[in-house]
């Protein structure tokens, strides 16, 4: 991209609100170009392929799938566009899932109007808004776990569909809905999943499932 070139940005949120919200305040900035919006996950890989944008800012709790999963099919699509996952918590797990997926940045809802819009832009002309340290953490993580013996082969078949949702994003409540199971049986299910696998917490099976290509399967 042409260092003048207007960014054109994909906005992609649940609430219609919030995206007449993020519409309203970037569309006020000369630097930037709102292309579209969408209100799910699938609706924002669509638009992502039709119109090319520069930068993609995105709700991970979308209602459809995971916006950290959108994110990794749109980085498929065309690695030259950003995601910049939006949320509302600070979330270890979710930060973890959306680097392994390709996003260029993570930001609280709750981040001020001139903070953003420097974020987009950062990210639109190639920077990124991920710590280094962060980002070596991650890396770190995927290191130890390739050089361990574990097998997902160890895990059951729900097992298996679980630990692809938790590298996805997903949280207990989103799984159990998806599966049709009580919260305290996933529970059941992610403690089993680290325990057969050798892992810590639910950040490094996401990060082994990332490795292992279950996402989708």
């Amino acid at each position: 991209m042409r260092k003048m070139e207007r960014i054109k940005v994909l906005i992609v949120d649940d609430h219609e609100v919030v995206r007449l919200g993020l519409s309203t305040l970037l569309s006020r900035q000369q630097e930037l170009e709102i292309v579209g919006e969408a209100g799910t996950a699938r609706e924002a890989v669509e638009k992502a392929r039709l119109l090319l944008p520069h930068v993609v800012i995105m709700d991970i709790r979308m209602p459809d799938k995971s916006g950290i999963e959108a994110c990794r099919e749109i980085r498929e699509i065309d690695p030259q566009i950003k995601v910049i996952m939006l949320t509302s918590y600070a979330d270890e797990e979710a930060l973890f899932a959306s680097i392994l997926a390709g996003a260029s940045g993570y930001v609280l809802k709750e981040i001020g109007c001139r903070a953003l819009v420097e974020a987009i832009i950062t990210v639109g002309r190639g920077g990124s808004l991920l710590d280094p340290a962060v980002t070596g953490k991650v890396l770190d993580k995927m290191r130890a776990l390739a050089k361990g013996t574990v097998s997902h082969e160890r895990l059951n078949e729900q097992e298996k569909k679980i630990l692809a949702l938790i590298g996805e994003g997903k949280t207990n409540r989103e799984i159990a809905k998806e599966l049709y199971l009580s919260e305290k049986t996933v529970r059941n299910y992610v403690s089993s999943i680290l325990a057969k696998l050798n892992l810590s917490n639910r950040a490094q099976a996401a990060a082994y499932a990332a490795k292992q290509r279950f996402m989708g399967l």
